[in-house]
């Protein structure tokens, strides 16, 4: 009996979603990723050899597993082709097991161009985009100007509409930006070339799900970026620019909710951000620096320092909400091996008084301060742990207090980077 599971990320990103995809792959048959671009990151560490992928579902390292990028994707075909590259030279892309959605929009050089004129522009009140085109793409969806994969199979059409955008782009780039516009042969050129090697991946995917949905196949829905990044339901203006939360995998691939079994949410056993925006329980640059080093805090995508700080469980119970998650899986427990005391947000204090509710208003949020219950820590190592009760006690005493706190069971715990290090308390397509 195949199930439908999704793995979302449950704080601000970077989670560890990618390991997470990656140790459930094994019980899929098929990888979905749902929303986002090249803005987001998975590393998996198999080995000693880390992988980071940007847009191919971490699925593809295992062999046989159908991985598709749906409709909800904003893609970079420069980008994919060259992650096709990565992964043929290291003998793991199998040209049998990629699919693209016909309806997935492309990002084109213009977008990228216009994100970084637009982030400048801001100055001080900058969002903190990574600069690869993804909001303005996902603008030309909705305002019903997009390309989409599909078009790149029929050449009169996408010429007709690249040079439809570019009347607009240009004019946009040359008098508002005072940039150089671009060459409608040059960016038809470019994206005919690209045509010739990802065309064959360019499918109805929709309809491929379904039919894997109704032959009983496990399908594993994908997320990228973090719950709290959500355009609707994150710290707005200071989001991402597409819906990161489990509803997403219905409309980002075309198939309908009751589909879905189970939706697993992943958060960090503390908190990190990349970016600009309110974080309550931020530690100070010192602490901050310290708990960035021991976890490896840096994005996958851009190398930027991640801020980071304590455990809120006030977002938690925000996100569990708004995905309606079935089982928490907790990472990076290791990382707070070593601390003598850990400190959990409970909840929030605003204008001196308390907050329970996670405020997705960016200025609200931004003056609360965090009310903090402090546990003891276990000083002796989780790494390579293999059974929950195995556990050091305080560590299985944090753990219970994350579920009383969130009203989500823990399903499972990773205890370190590799692949195999982590603790299936509950399988969920078991």
């Amino acid at each position: 009996m195949g199930k439908a599971v999704v793995v979302v990320g449950a704080q601000w990103g970077d989670e560890g979603k990618g390991k997470i995809v990656d140790i459930l792959t094994g019980y899929a048959d098929v990888v979905v990723r749902y929303q986002g671009g090249n803005n987001a990151g998975h590393t998996v560490l198999v080995g000693t050899d880390k992988i980071i992928l940007h847009l191919i579902p971490s699925g593809i390292l295992h062999p046989g597993k159908h991985c598709v990028i749906g409709n909800g994707v904003v893609v970079d075909p420069a980008v994919l082709l060259e992650e096709i590259r990565m992964l043929r030279s290291r003998g793991l892309f199998r040209d049998s097991d990629l699919l693209i959605s016909k309806d997935a929009h492309l990002i084109m050089p213009y977008h990228k161009r216009l994100d970084t004129a637009k982030e400048h522009l801001r100055g001080t009140h900058r969002i903190g985009t990574t600069g690869r085109g993804i909001g303005p793409a996902y603008e030309d969806k909705v305002a019903r100007c997009g390309i989409r994969c599909g078009d790149l199979l029929m050449e009169e059409e996408f010429r007709e509409k690249l040079k439809m955008n570019l009347l607009e782009k240009n004019h946009y780039l040359t008098t508002t930006f005072h940039d150089q516009g671009f060459e409608t042969h040059d960016v038809y050129n470019e994206y005919m070339n690209h045509a010739q090697e990802i065309g064959r991946y360019i499918t109805d995917t929709s309809a491929f799900l379904d039919d894997a949905i109704k032959r009983k196949k496990s399908v594993l829905f994908e997320g990228a970026q973090g719950t709290l990044l959500d355009v609707d339901h994150g710290t707005y203006p200071y989001v991402t620019s597409s819906n990161t939360v489990a509803g997403q995998a219905t409309t980002g691939t075309g198939i309908g909710p009751t589909r879905i079994d189970t939706v697993i949410g992943v958060t960090k056993a503390y908190a990190t951000r990349v970016g600009e925006g309110p974080f309550p329980t931020e530690l100070a640059a010192k602490e901050g620096a310290a708990l960035r080093e021991a976890g490896g805090e840096y994005g996958a995508t851009t190398g930027r320092p991640r801020r980071c700080g304590w455990l809120d469980s006030v977002g938690l119970r925000f996100s569990a909400r708004v995905n309606g998650l079935d089982g928490l899986v907790l990472t990076k427990l290791d990382v707070l091996d070593n601390l003598p005391e850990i400190r959990v947000c409970t909840a929030y204090k605003y204008k001196g008084k308390p907050v329970h509710d996670f405020p997705a208003d960016a200025g609200v949020l931004s003056r609360c301060a965090p009310v903090y219950e402090t546990l003891n820590g276990w000083l002796s190592p989780t790494r390579g742990v293999k059974d929950f009760k195995d556990l050091p006690e305080n560590a299985r005493l944090y753990i219970k207090r994350i579920e009383e706190l969130t009203g989500v069971e823990v399903v499972i715990v990773s205890v370190g980077a590799e692949r195999k290090e982590a603790i299936i308390i509950k399988n969920p397509f078991r």
